[in-house]
């Protein structure tokens, strides 16, 4: 496998969780730094008997609602 891919959503807390793509691999951490070291280590664990990838790729995944108004129009 040359690469393995994480899809990364943040908390409400602030923290991140990461899913692996295709494995059952999944972790967790409260900062960015923290997350991507929490990766690596799951990801070694994981593949303790075979071949790790060649590279991790993290995607995070944001979701955002906009709220969205008519601008009223006046009469001039």
């Amino acid at each position: 496998m040359s690469e393995l891919a994480f899809e990364v959503t943040q908390e409400e807390d602030g923290g991140y969780c990461a899913r692996a793509i295709g494995e059952t691999i999944f972790t967790q951490g409260d900062t960015w730094e923290e997350l991507r070291e929490m990766v690596l280590d799951a990801t070694k664990g994981y593949f303790y008997d075979s071949q790790p990838p060649e590279k991790i790729r993290l995607h995070l995944l944001r979701d955002e609602v906009v709220p969205f108004r008519e601008p009223i129009l006046t009469a001039a």
